[in-house]
């Protein structure tokens, strides 16, 4: 993984995926142009009616993915590969993908991204193209292939297969050459042809000197068209199309996260002729302020994109295994905080769990990914709302909300707040909110507010800003019969799903 530094280093790299037709956007467009003169209503309009494409979607609503990092680093004990290594010493003795992927599942990861090649180089299968992998270690007589076992396992076990390849090679000498870009197609050619289907594309910006003395000069265009062509329904993140960076590696993400961002300073030329193979633009701006997607950040906008965010972390204070670390993996109760700091706050986790030098995920990482699963699911096993009689001020589908079912509660006419009032069964004591949004109509609600009733007044119990895919929010118990949500600003008609009520497990 990166660090700080390097990552703002990636923002001179990062890219999105438009497909793009002048001045306006298909009906299923994740984008659409800004024409000069639109107005500022019309534009908030725009930002409110974009909707996520279906591998974004897709990618959403696993809430939780995995990262698995792995390699000769494992070996080296060091957290970057100079790709001077020898690969003899990659030798796992136990190495069991099928006990990695029960761990992850098993934790609640839905979805997980190998580390096929880090910066050092060395790739985790056979690769004709390289002398630096595990076909050159005593690894099963050099006959072994970690990808391949890793997407086996997801497959048998029911959960996404994702791989990472770093774009920076240590140890390729045709690394700061032009040969670079056609050495790294055929290596993700390999990847994207040989292991059935691959969910997930992860890259990131690392980028040095080559050999040469040059940096190299990727061609994510090209990158991106492979991906497209060879595994259409891949999401590809984080310096890709699909999936931004949320700008910290603590798994915490903002308060307020928009997923429709500004997308500026984009190319018209041959955009038609573009769109129609899916290629990638690169607009430029930040995507790590606390802002991105306010009023203010969306007001002078030339293009707005839907491009979610992800919020990762290592489960260890390192993205590698190292032993003197097996008594610092995060506890339960700190998994359980970054989750209510991540998928709670509109994002997707990726959660990284490194195997040890044995090939396994070790013991006390597994202990934490099960007590933080149980954590979560008492957490969220009973709706306190749930059966409530349901009534609202404005609007219509607010009586399922509370019951889990097939529901959408939406306003009247062009109404962008109303509130929702529930008479509970019996006197209920909570302290978790859980609110969502129809993503699939467009991110809309600004603000926010959950009372409850007490001593003959309404009272605040929580508030917020953006919803989005989830938003929980924790706060100090109260006692109550009655409670009521009021939506107090949005950009169009708020869309809700899913409103509930929780008791915080101990």
């Amino acid at each position: 993984m990166l660090t700080l530094n390097s990552r703002l280093l990636t923002l001179l790299f990062l890219t999105l995926g438009l497909s793009v037709q002048a001045q306006k956007k298909p009906a299923d467009a994740n984008f659409v142009l800004i024409p000069p003169g639109t107005s500022e209503a019309d534009i908030v309009r725009n930002a409110a009616t974009l909707r996520p494409s279906a591998r974004q979607l897709r990618w959403q609503q696993l809430e939780v993915t995995g990262f698995f990092h792995f390699g000769v680093n494992t070996f080296t004990d060091r957290e970057w590969g100079d790709g001077t290594e020898d690969p003899k010493i990659f030798n796992p003795t136990q190495l069991d993908a099928r006990q990695w992927v029960r761990a992850a599942k098993e934790g609640g990861i839905r979805q997980v991204i190998l580390t096929a090649k880090h910066h050092d180089g060395f790739c985790l299968w056979p690769s004709k193209y390289t002398g630096h992998s595990v076909k050159n270690s005593p690894w099963k007589g050099g006959k072994g292939d970690v990808v391949r076992e890793v997407a086996d396992a997801c497959r048998e076990q029911g959960i996404g297969f994702g791989v990472y390849l770093s774009p920076w090679d240590r140890n390729s000498k045709l690394y700061g050459t032009d040969a670079y870009n056609d050495y790294f197609v055929n290596q993700l050619t390999e990847l994207l042809t040989q292991y059935g289907k691959v969910d997930e594309v992860w890259f990131d910006g690392a980028n040095g000197e080559g050999p040469n003395g040059k940096k190299q000069v990727y061609d994510f265009d090209r990158w991106y068209e492979l991906i497209r062509k060879l595994q259409p329904e891949a999401t590809i993140a984080v310096m890709g199309p699909d999936v931004r960076w949320v700008g910290t590696e603590s798994g915490y993400g903002r308060e307020t996260e928009w997923s429709v961002v500004p997308a500026n300073h984009m190319q018209p030329e041959g955009i038609a002729e573009r769109s129609q193979k899916d290629l990638a633009f690169k607009p430029q701006g930040d995507m790590m302020g606390d802002d991105l997607g306010s009023r203010e950040k969306i007001r002078t906008a030339k293009a707005l994109v839907w491009y979610p965010a992800e919020t990762d972390v290592s489960i260890r204070p390192g993205w590698f295994y190292h032993s003197k670390e097996d008594n610092q993996v995060k506890t339960p109760e700190k998994l359980l905080d970054i989750y209510f700091s991540s998928v709670g706050r509109n994002g997707v986790l990726l959660l990284n769990v490194p195997p040890d030098r044995r090939g396994l995920i070790h013991e006390a990482d597994v202990a934490a990914l099960k007590g933080w699963k149980r954590l979560i699911d008492d957490t969220f096993r009973t709706n306190l709302a749930k059966g409530a009689s349901v009534r609202h001020d404005s609007g219509r589908g607010a009586a399922g909300l509370p019951d889990g079912g097939p529901s959408h509660w939406t306003t009247n006419g062009t109404e962008t707040t109303g509130t929702i009032e529930l008479a509970l069964k019996g006197s209920q004591t909570f302290d978790v909110l859980a609110l969502q949004e129809d993503i699939a109509s467009g991110q809309r609600v600004e603000k926010f507010v959950l009372e409850y009733w007490a001593n003959d007044a309404w009272k605040k119990a929580a508030e917020g800003t953006t919803i989005g895919y989830k938003r929980l929010l924790r706060f100090n118990p109260v006692t109550t019969d009655r409670i009521r949500l009021r939506i107090e600003s949005a950009r169009l008609n708020p869309v809700l799903t899913a409103l509930g009520i929780y008791r915080l497990a101990k």
